[in-house]
């Protein structure tokens, strides 16, 4: 049985064959992974596929683990890099349909806020991913620079400008709805 403990500790049960250990962290992280994916793919089954690679390679790279960042910034890099490789993927054997509208255009006279909310999660999937992924980690699951750095693998000076670059792109896609 497993009791309320830090992840550290929780990381150390599950590197030695704790099932439950692992399965706490999973319960702990697995809506703010799967938060990242949907929002860096814009697809509710692809998020949960990728949600659920990230995990299972989480367990099999768990002895790797040197546990030098927190165990969920570990995993926001497995779930950011696994969607990057899904949208280069998607990107080399399909162009992106410009003619595709948001569900937000649909007649069911959606209010105007649902409408601009839906413009702006397609707008942030138009982002490059070299883009979208700082965009996300910083906006929407409210990671520090330092954070995304880790997560990315970047310098910081390279996260700022990339969500300044992302930033910019919004303003220019959403100028309609100001």
């Amino acid at each position: 049985m497993v009791v309320e403990t830090d992840d550290a500790h929780l990381v150390t049960a599950a590197r030695a064959g704790d099932l439950e250990a692992f399965g706490e962290l999973v319960r702990r992280n697995w809506t703010r992974v799967y938060r990242v994916a949907l929002r860096m793919l814009g697809n509710p089954e692809e998020a949960e596929d990728v949600t659920q690679d990230a995990f299972v390679q989480a367990w099999q790279a768990l002895p790797g683990f040197r546990g030098e960042s927190a165990f969920a910034t570990w995993l926001y890099r497995i779930a950011t890099n696994r969607s990057l490789n899904l949208i280069r993927d998607r990107q080399a054997s399909k162009p992106l349909d410009e003619t595709h509208e948001a569900p937000a255009s649909r007649p069911n006279h959606i209010a105007e806020e649902r409408a601009a909310v839906e413009a702006l999660k397609l707008a942030v999937t138009r982002l490059t991913p070299e883009q979208r992924a700082p965009f996300v980690l910083r906006e929407f699951e409210a990671l520090s620079y330092e954070e995304i750095a880790a997560v990315l693998e970047i310098t910081v000076p390279a996260v700022k400008g990339r969500i300044h670059r992302a930033r910019l792109e919004l303003l220019h896609e959403l100028r309609s709805w100001r």
